[in-house]
């Protein structure tokens, strides 16, 4: 009986630097309310953590709008430009909690879009970190996930174009739009800003979910990362299971194997991992 835990599974730099920003700031700032803009990271527990340390969790622009006083902390996955003229206008004191990476995306694709070039974010449209890049990518700018949009896409011949990626997108599966866009004969650049801990946790994952004989993914059911980190080891492992808590995994399922791997999504706690892999080792 064996449980092998992915070296990569937990916390990425990115994320634990932005969870400890908050309670950092839940320490200095005794006196004045500290909001975050939307949800620090992706993760129900930590989320609830900080909401009974008194951190608030804005979920609007019109919320942000109400603001009189206080520091807004902004999110990990980083928001639009917009977001922080409003804070500027207002005079909040902002903490930028932004990733590093999502950042240097942000960067990425104003100074491309201030030439006069389309921008193309490969990436889920409805995940907050691409939704924070488009806001920062000017009027010509395009997002996609699939291969029918990225052979459906076009401009005008002679115009530029950059294509960056959400750091957390599936790298194979951006390797295969980018070839789609490049057959076209555009004048393409690409940046592949697929975060490197991002690559390795799916590489790593995959290799271990071939060997065992089932899969345990942890992470909360909102987080891009780990929903791709589910959909890798599935294809890899039948008996995979996708779980936010030790709560939600039946170990009774687990009685019958040999082997089970363990891995975690970016935004997951390590002691929500420690639990499961204690838990699981115990039934064996």
């Amino acid at each position: 009986m064996k449980v092998i835990k992915a070296k990569s599974a937990g916390f990425c730099f990115g994320v634990k630097r932005a969870v400890d920003t908050v309670y950092e700031q839940v320490k200095e700032n005794q006196n004045l309310p500290i909001y975050t803009y939307g949800p620090i990271i992706h993760n129900e527990e930590v989320v609830k953590d900080l909401e009974q340390k008194g951190v608030i969790v804005l979920r609007s622009e019109e919320e942000l709008d109400t603001l009189e006083r206080g520091t807004v902390i902004i999110r990990s996955h980083g928001v639009a430009k917009d977001v922080y003229d409003r804070l500027e206008s207002k005079k909040i004191q902002i903490v930028d909690a932004t990733c590093p990476f999502v950042k240097k995306i942000h960067n990425i694709v104003q100074k491309h879009s201030e030439v006069g070039e389309n921008i193309i974010i490969i990436g889920n449209p409805e995940h907050p970190e691409v939704q924070g890049i488009k806001g920062w990518a000017g009027d010509h700018v395009e997002v996609f996930q699939t291969k029918e949009e990225a052979e459906n896409y076009s401009c005008e011949q002679g115009k530029k174009i950059c294509i960056v990626a959400q750091t957390t997108f599936n790298y194979n599966k951006f390797k295969e739009l980018v070839e789609i866009l490049e057959k076209k004969s555009y004048d393409v650049s690409v940046l592949n800003t697929i975060c490197n801990a991002t690559k390795e946790r799916q590489t790593e994952a995959q290799s271990i979910a071939e060997t065992v004989d089932a899969m345990i993914v942890i992470g909360d059911k909102h987080s891009s990362n780990t929903q791709k980190l589910f959909e890798i080891c599935r294809k890899a492992c039948n008996n995979t299971y996708y779980i936010q808590t030790l709560g939600d995994l039946d170990l009774n399922q687990l009685g019958s194997v040999e082997t089970v791997g363990i891995t975690a999504g970016a935004s997951t706690p390590n002691n929500i991992i420690e639990e499961v892999q204690n838990n699981v080792r115990i039934i064996f």
